[in-house]
């Protein structure tokens, strides 16, 4: 059997290709609502890091702090984010994700993993056993 080596940079270009493609259809696989894409990853680095003030976590989504601070009221008033102030710093206040955030990420997970789950139900055995392995690969390339 011949095993055919793809140059480093060239699987590079295909991999990002494939995972840019794929996560783009599964931000698109949500339930059906208001909240968007800038909203519910601000609300996920949130969650993920536990608890930010608005300029750590304008700094982890890339944002300048006025558009941060736009995104934080909107799920303020949705009541997805709650605001306490910081146990050091008097003008600083520390965000966080309520309970009912926690249940719209959920919500958005469920949707996006069962749009995946359709999808791979289709696939053979093997190509499950190909992408198992793979998605091991790529959490450990992740990690660094």
């Amino acid at each position: 059997m011949t095993t055919r080596r793809v140059p480093p940079t060239q699987l590079a270009q295909h991999l990002r290709d494939a995972l840019t493609r794929l996560n783009r259809r599964v931000r698109q696989a949500r339930p059906v609502g208001d909240l968007t894409v800038t909203q519910l990853s601000a609300l996920t680095s949130l969650r993920l890091a536990g608890a930010l003030t608005p300029r750590e976590l304008a700094d982890v989504e890339r944002v300048q702090p006025p558009t941060m601070t736009k995104i934080v009221a909107k799920l303020e008033d949705r009541g997805l984010v709650r605001r306490t102030p910081h146990p050091t710093d008097g003008r600083q206040v520390i965000l966080t994700v309520t309970d009912g955030g926690q249940a719209v990420l959920d919500q958005f997970e469920r949707a996006r993993d069962g749009w995946l789950a359709t999808r791979l139900a289709d696939l053979t055995e093997e190509d499950l056993d190909v992408l198992d392995r793979a998605a091991e690969i790529l959490q450990r390339i992740a990690r660094g």
